[in-house]
This record gives C-alpha cells, structure tokens and sequence, in this order.
C-alpha cells in the first residue's frame, strides 16, 4: 500500500495549486488596475465640472444676476 499526501493525483494536485495561485493573483492585480483607472476617470471627470461651475459662476456674474460679494462667497465655496 503506497499511499502520499496527493493520493490519487499524483503530482497533478501540486500542479493546480499552482495554477489557481496564479490565477488568484492575476484576479487581485487586475482589480486593483481597474479601480485606479475608474479612480483617475472619476477625478478627471469632477475635475471638469469644476471648471464648468467657475465658468457658470462667471457668466452669472458678468450678466449682472449675482453681486461681487455672492461671486466670491461662491468662489469660495467651489474651493477657488
């Protein structure tokens, strides 16, 4: 009777341990460099929708609609 610690695979069962390790692995990296990009388009998106809101914020200030002192709170607000 010869019975090892991969019984009834040989070393097949080391072989797809391995394998799956690998893929385990390949699983996490890909989900880290999915989430930066998604992270870096998400910025890049607010980003420019910050830079819409200072120039909406202007126009209603040039068209005589907001005083200078409710542009500059709102500047403020806008974090500029």
């Amino acid at each position: 009777m010869m019975f090892g610690p991969h019984i009834g695979f040989g070393g097949f069962g080391m072989i797809f341990g391995c394998l799956f390790f690998i893929v385990i692995i390949a699983a996490i990296i890909t989900f880290i460099v999915l989430a930066a990009k998604s992270s870096k388009h998400r910025y890049e998106y607010w980003n420019k929708m910050g830079d819409k809101s200072l120039e909406i914020l202007k126009e209603r200030y040039a068209k005589g609609e907001i005083t200078k002192e409710q542009f500059e709170s709102m500047k403020k607000d806008l974090g500029y």
